[in-house]
């Protein structure tokens, strides 16, 4: 469908604050008419036409020679600006009124409400930024912990794109070197050389499987790392949740069986969003409601990123408690011995095996490594670094079809095809 460039092009504003979420609310204008269309609502020691680009001034918005407020006004000059456009940025008092009477004026003078995204999308029409970084911009104002920001950050600056356009335009070079063989093909000459082109193509399968891998991690720490908190009826699961909640979210019953549901809790821990699943204990049972808990238990287990299998039982083994549930290659298992508060002098050398820990929900003892061990799952240190990270479901598509397509090239290449149908 043709886009209808009347619309697209005139000038359009919003409020980019929270009605309400401060002393200060910003408006912002953007188009062709932006400056002219604010100077007929601004009065100032000289008009805004006159400023340059990246300047305040200091004035009143004005309705005939009524004043409706004092202002500071940003001024933008297109290409230098968040949209490429000339645009306005108005800092006014918080009051609703008195922003929704800035923005009557404003329409008033030939402006239009935006559509929702529509400033980012002309900054991505007008080469502002890629595709990959509007989506950040949506990603940053959706983060909810440092680590989905740091991940949106990372996109925005540009890393990914800049990560993808390097190995985009050496595969470029070694296609058109390609395709020069094939105009020269009548005189058998070879442009590109092929242990070079194998090396390449190693080398950008490599660097497009590791950013695909990197979804895991990255949808993650986006969407927030499941924990789902599993063992026999009794061992301490809900009163572990509740410490982990900070307040009675779960019941609590010397009776098994007691949770015959799953309960999520949503917490932050060091910068990431965690959601912890108390599930119903894994035994066999003949109760109709209980078997419906366990199924919703191991269904839980399937979705979690992190399994901690609680247990009482020192000589108690995964597969009993978890009724032969076997863990994914990527989930990590963490074991943990509850109840220490009630087991007395208990030599801590049990307790001496990877990702095991020994601690009392009620007391709280323990729950630091607990903490630890989560935090070293998480890896958010690699968002805070910088690091290229996947968070976005479209891009990792895109990354699963790439690797397809150069394994497919590579697999080609070295069974000596024709040139022509290597370079397709």
């Amino acid at each position: 469908m043709e886009m209808d460039k009347t619309k697209e092009m005139n000038t359009i504003c919003a409020i980019s604050t929270p009605y309400g979420s401060g002393g200060i609310a910003v408006i912002r204008v953007s188009g062709e008419d932006a400056i002219a269309v604010c100077d007929k609502v601004f009065r100032g020691r000289k008009p805004l036409s006159e400023a340059t680009t990246a300047t305040v001034m200091y004035g009143d918005v004005v309705d005939g020679d009524e004043v409706v407020d004092d202002v500071l006004v940003s001024i933008f000059r297109a290409p230098r600006s968040y949209t490429g456009e000339d645009s306005v940025e108005i800092s006014s008092h918080g009051s609703r009124y008195i922003v929704e009477r800035i923005l009557s004026l404003i329409i008033g003078r030939g402006a239009r409400m935006a559509e929702a995204g529509e400033f980012t999308r002309r900054a991505f029409l007008n080469g502002r930024m890629d595709l990959s970084q509007a989506e950040a911009v949506a990603d940053i104002i959706a983060s909810d912990s440092h680590a989905s920001h740091a991940i949106a950050t990372t996109q925005m600056r540009g890393a990914y794109s800049e990560e993808l356009q390097h190995l985009r335009s050496k595969l470029l070079n070694i296609t058109s070197l390609l395709e020069l063989e094939l105009d020269f093909s009548e005189e058998d000459v070879e442009f590109a050389n092929r242990a070079q082109l194998v090396e390449l193509l190693q080398h950008t399968l490599a660097k497009v499987e590791l950013l695909a891998n990197s979804f895991s991690l990255g949808n993650a720490l986006k969407e927030g790392i499941t924990v789902a908190i599993a063992g026999r009826p009794n061992v301490g699961k809900s009163t572990l949740l509740n410490r982990l909640a900070g307040e009675e979210r779960a019941m609590v019953s010397d009776i098994a069986g007691t949770t015959r549901d799953t309960i999520e809790v949503t917490t932050n821990i060091g910068g990431v969003i965690y959601r912890f699943v108390d599930t119903a204990g894994l035994h066999a049972t003949s109760d109709r409601l209980e078997q419906m808990g366990i199924e919703r238990t191991t269904q839980a287990l399937n979705k979690a990123r992190i399994i901690l299998w609680l247990t009482d039982d020192t000589t108690s083994s995964f597969e009993q408690d978890l009724v032969g549930y076997m863990p994914r290659e990527e989930q990590m298992v963490v074991r943990i011995l509850t109840k220490i508060d009630l087991r007395g002098d208990v030599a801590m050398q049990e307790y001496s095996e990877p990702h095991t820990i020994a601690l009392s929900a009620k007391t709280g003892e323990g729950l630091d490594k607990l903490m630890q061990v989560l935090g070293t799952a998480a890896d958010a240190d690699s968002a805070y670094r910088g690091d290229v990270i996947v968070s976005n479901r479209r891009h990792y598509h895109a990354l699963r079809n790439a690797a397809e397509a150069l394994t497919s090239a590579l697999e080609a290449l070295q069974s000596n095809i024709p040139t022509d149908l290597l370079s397709e």
